[in-house]
């Protein structure tokens, strides 16, 4: 017979809601998580606390060892936008991102999603691979196009953010 701490190792972190009193933790995975942006720890903190049933914490041991940030888009009910994916970096290669973002599209506040969009910078290949493969996984389609300008919108000061949707085949039949 297992022990229970070998069983929880084995099966790999819990994911969860976050509460008000991650959002310290959050900003430092984040911070660690580079080329990431650092917010501020308060806007962690209202993600935790105003959009926790968009969010996903992954922990292990008290420790925070993933983070995703998302809200369905106000102005289509479909959509969910992930704004960050951070993964701990003892936790990478694990397929962790992957297994928060299914956590994600599979609670009861995301049931009429049949979209996921984020937006990806054209160097960060860790979240080119991250999103190809759960288009891949869930059977959806991959679409990017330049969307927030190096030069238009971030005047310079950062690279292009390439707007990727993908879509969510199962889930509209699901809905449907």
């Amino acid at each position: 017979m297992r022990h229970s701490l070998e069983f929880f190792r084995a099966t790999g972190p819990v994911l969860r809601k976050p509460a008000a009193e991650d959002g310290a933790a959050i900003w430092k995975l984040v911070q660690a998580c580079k080329p990431l942006d650092e917010n501020s720890v308060y806007c962690n903190l209202i993600q935790c606390d105003h959009f926790r049933d968009t969010c996903v914490l992954a922990e292990e041991d008290g420790k925070v060892v993933g983070w995703i940030s998302a809200y369905i888009l106000p102005y289509d009910p479909q959509t969910v936008f992930v704004w960050q994916v951070a993964v701990a970096e003892e936790a990478r290669g694990t397929g962790l991102g992957g297994k928060m973002l299914k956590h994600l599209l599979g609670r009861k506040e995301l049931k009429d999603v049949t979209r996921l969009q984020t937006t990806i910078t054209e160097s960060n290949k860790a979240s080119w691979a991250l999103f190809k493969r759960f288009a891949q996984r869930e059977g959806g389609e991959l679409d990017n196009q330049a969307h927030f300008t190096r030069d238009t919108h971030f005047r310079g000061m950062a690279p292009t953010e390439h707007m990727v949707t993908i879509s969510l085949p199962r889930r509209v039949k699901q809905a449907a």
